[in-house]
């Protein structure tokens, strides 16, 4: 909702508006209507197609989606999925996914520790460099979402 706008009153964006706000084109939200990605609010007398705020914000995550390499039926899945479950189960189930890859992180940072111990100083200096940057954005990213979390 913009600034002025009364309270109560729904934004909607005719297909143009849409395309210029999400940044893409008006064909390419023509396909993800044909496809089921996203649908209009409802349609005018003049029958053009009204789409709400929400489709907008749907598009922006079609957008983060396919930018990671989805494709468009996993895209279709996923969109499914968080329709399907409530916000509570989908953070439980995402951090119980979480948990999973990091314990199986453990699990092969322990197995190695013997190979790393026999590196020399040189070799095992040359291994991490490569490896630190992304290492410490991940943990710099879990500390984040503890902190701004319950747990904090």
């Amino acid at each position: 909702m913009k600034r002025g706008d009364p309270i109560g009153v729904v934004k909607l964006y005719r297909i143009g508006e849409l395309a210029k706000a999400a940044g893409i084109s008006e064909r390419t939200i023509d396909y993800y209507t044909k496809l089921g990605l996203i649908a209009p609010e409802k349609r005018t007398q003049k029958n053009y197609r009204l789409y709400s705020s929400e489709t907008l914000s749907r598009l922006e995550r079609i957008i983060q989606m396919k930018q990671e390499k989805y494709s468009l039926e996993e895209i279709r899945e996923k969109l499914q999925q968080w329709s399907r479950v409530s916000s509570e189960e989908l953070v439980t189930e995402r951090l119980s996914s979480l948990e999973m890859h990091m314990q199986q992180l453990e699990r092969e940072v322990k197995e190695l520790e013997p190979l790393i111990s026999s590196l020399k100083p040189g070799q095992a200096k040359k291994a991490f460099s490569h490896l630190m940057p992304q290492s410490l954005a991940c943990i710099e990213a879990l500390r984040i979402i503890l902190n701004n979390g319950p747990f904090s």
